[in-house]
């Protein structure tokens, strides 16, 4: 369960939810341009565009979940279990890769969402685990840059790319059902509504808010998507750095999961354990977890961008306070 929106002002934004049952010993990690990086069927890749973002190091390999490049694309990888399907069998037509490195495969090669279609034109997924301890995990993800956002799905019908002018992803159903079902809420307005209902002349509104009757509330995929979407497309905020990311987590808080109210089936409880914000433009990595709301950041280009050394930030996870007294 996770929500990923993009969102331009004076600069690009992209983040996420990370909403899950239990924690994955994840951090914020930063992969320069000359830290070699492995796949399992093709060559190595020894310089690449530098990235940023949140993933877990194994054997010294970053599987990130979600993260931005030097050139400003972005990549999340969402939850799509019962959808999600990956070939067993390779193509000896195409670059074969397997889903835990699609991120660094995309972000290490690519400036833009365009040049990550023209790859993807010659990309195959095929189901190669981690290792006999790490499985895959049922995945779609969410591309974007300044320009545009796409939507890459892989089931049993193949590989697909969608276009996503609305710039939000969540679970299941697949992105197809999700923008069509916004047409169920085309009547959704942020002034007060006017009367439709009849000419009689008493019915006016009580209360601010009410043209946004209908919005959902629930934590269903597909109501966080319609709800993301209404508040991306029709919230209005500063163009500044602090309005623009105070905007972005007040639009991630407001799908955000407080535990105990989603509890999966096997009685452990759905927590939004993080949310971040990417300025893209900038590569500036924000984040909060589920026991600290103060942001933490951490800015690539404080970093060494043509290092050869894998740089790991242990999340701030305990609340922090700023005292008035």
């Amino acid at each position: 369960m996770c929500t990923s929106i993009a969102m331009k002002t004076q600069d690009f934004y992209f983040g996420r939810t990370m909403d899950f049952e239990y924690n994955f010993n994840e951090s914020v990690v930063f992969t320069p341009r000359n830290y070699p990086l492995p796949f399992r069927r093709t060559d190595i890749l020894d310089k690449h565009y530098a990235i940023l973002g949140m993933a877990t190091v194994v054997e010294g390999y970053p599987l990130y979940a979600d993260a931005v490049n030097e050139a400003g694309l972005c990549i999340a990888g969402l939850n799509f279990p019962d959808t999600a399907y990956y070939p067993s069998s390779e193509d000896s037509n195409s670059k074969n890769i397997s889903p835990f490195e699609l991120i660094f495969w995309i972000l290490g090669k690519c400036a833009s969402v365009t040049e990550a279609k023209a790859l993807l034109a010659t990309t195959h997924l095929v189901s190669i685990p981690f290792s006999e301890s790490l499985p895959l995990a049922p995945l779609h993800w969410h591309l974007a840059d300044r320009e545009s956002s796409i939507v890459l799905e892989s089931t049993k019908k193949g590989m697909e790319i969608y276009d996503n002018p609305v710039g939000v992803l969540t679970n299941n159903p697949g992105f197809n059902f999700q923008t069509t079902n916004l047409c169920q809420y085309m009547n959704l307005v942020s002034n007060s509504p006017k009367n439709c209902f009849s000419s009689i002349s008493s019915l006016v509104p009580f209360g601010q808010g009410l043209g946004c009757v209908g919005l959902p509330g629930d934590y269903s995929p597909a109501s966080r998507f319609v709800k993301a979407a209404y508040l991306c497309l029709n919230s209005i905020c500063e163009k500044d750095e602090m309005g623009s990311i105070s905007q972005f987590f007040h639009i991630l808080d407001s799908v955000s999961m407080p535990r105990g109210c989603v509890v999966t089936p096997e009685n452990l409880y759905d927590i939004t354990t993080y949310s971040c914000c990417m300025n893209a433009t900038k590569g500036i990595y924000y984040y909060k977890t589920y026991s600290n709301s103060q942001l933490t950041a951490v800015d690539m280009h404080r970093e060494n961008l043509d290092s050869e050394l894998l740089r790991t930030y242990p999340l701030t996870v305990s609340q922090q306070i700023a005292w008035a007294n």
